[in-house]
């Protein structure tokens, strides 16, 4: 099982090197968070703007999920970090995905392999990997129908 301080020897190994040349301007911090169906990872900034913190889903704690996977997403993340989103660096875009600008930083930071490996995998693995670490239930809300409130979900437990 992968540990909070295997991951931020991950991190590091991308901040030494192929995000070498990025400014870290301020606390950026890494763990693993709850086990997610849709999202690998996220980053987000304090008020403060002192401490920036990068959360990857707690499924990447299995070891069957490839390390590859994990260096993806830290690298995503800290592509958004590099461009202003969730960093006190400029602003360099719009919004944090506008244009395919997460794999030109891919591309530019020689990572493009690793950015086609993880749509290829996720695409190809992630619905079975999770069919096999969820629950059922769980599992079954990831769609996207509309859940069921109120009087129709109360009707529903009457036969008629």
């Amino acid at each position: 099982m992968r540990t909070d301080a295997w991951l931020r020897e991950q991190l590091d190994q991308l901040l030494r090197g192929p995000f070498s040349d990025m400014t870290v301007a301020n606390r950026l911090t890494v763990h693993f968070g709850r086990r997610a169906g849709r999202r690998f990872g996220s980053i987000l900034m304090t008020r403060d703007k002192r401490e920036s913190r990068i959360t990857i889903n707690g499924h990447f704690r299995d070891e069957t999920v490839p390390e590859a996977i994990v260096q993806a997403t830290l690298a995503h993340e800290l592509s958004h970090y590099a461009h202003g989103f969730s960093s006190p660096l400029p602003k360099k875009y719009k919004s944090p995905h506008a244009g395919g600008v997460i794999l030109r930083e891919f591309k530019k930071r020689g990572l493009e392999m690793l950015y086609h490996y993880e749509k290829q995998w996720s695409k190809s693995h992630w619905g079975e990997y999770l069919k096999a670490h969820m629950e059922p239930r769980a599992y079954r809300s990831l769609s996207r129908r509309p859940a069921a409130t109120g009087l129709l979900q109360l009707l529903r437990h009457f036969e008629w």
